[in-house]
């Protein structure tokens, strides 16, 4: 058997528990990225439903860029390239360039689940005597965030994943642990195995609550 499989797994459970902070230090930087990305999601999907023309150009540009170019080099733009003004740390670069990354993907998810509501909702709401910011807040968001929530749960996930980038600037999370434990012990595939785990075990809980959240907003709209 060793001279097929030249690895030890037995050290997978001997070894899993030094992984704990490294995830918990994952969990950190995609929650803050998430934040980020559903506030500037949020304020874009606004300007892009916007009757302001320049609201709506800048942010169909946002979007244009930030999803036509790869959140790697987005990350090495403000940890290397913005170096000439400011230096940023890793952690701050990290949430940043998840944040702007999946603004651009969370102002589409809630741009439609806006637009999907019933237009006459509005218009009831304004011959209240309600402004259209107010029956924006009070009417439409409010439903409209029910049916963001399986897309935005999913987003929450690949963000999830998409923070292993964070590794080649020396975030301190998951994945950079397991490179870094891996050259010292010379066991690259048993680390790397024992990081999989983790991020299963982190995307399984996560697509378990989401789905518990979206059963629960469907029992209080039968309601």
């Amino acid at each position: 058997m060793e001279g097929f499989f030249p690895w030890d797994f037995t050290v997978v459970p001997a070894k899993f528990h030094l992984f704990a902070s490294a995830a918990g230090y994952t969990l950190y930087i995609t929650t803050l990225g998430i934040l980020a990305g559903i506030i500037t999601g949020l304020v874009v999907a606004l300007a892009k439903i916007s009757k302001r023309k320049a609201l709506n150009k800048l942010a169909s540009v946002y979007i244009f860029v930030i999803r036509g170019t790869p959140l790697l080099l987005q990350l090495f733009i403000i940890y290397y390239g913005m170096t000439a003004i400011v230096t940023v740390p890793p952690l701050a670069s990290a949430v940043i360039a998840l944040g702007i990354h999946n603004g651009a993907y969370i102002a589409e998810i809630f741009r439609g689940a806006i637009q999907s509501i019933d237009y006459g909702q509005m218009e009831a709401a304004r011959s209240l005597g309600m402004t259209r910011g107010r029956a924006m807040r009070r009417i439409v968001l409010p439903q409209a965030f029910k049916r963001a929530v399986p897309p935005l749960g999913n987003q929450f996930i690949i963000a999830l994943k998409d923070s292993s980038l964070a590794s080649t600037i020396a975030v301190p999370e998951l994945l950079l642990r397991g490179r870094q434990m891996g050259s010292s012990s010379f066991m690259y595939m048993e680390m790397l195995v024992i990081v999989a785990i983790w991020y299963l075990l982190m995307t399984g809980v996560l697509s378990y609550v989401i789905h518990r959240v979206e059963t629960r907003l469907k029992v209080s709209d039968r309601g």
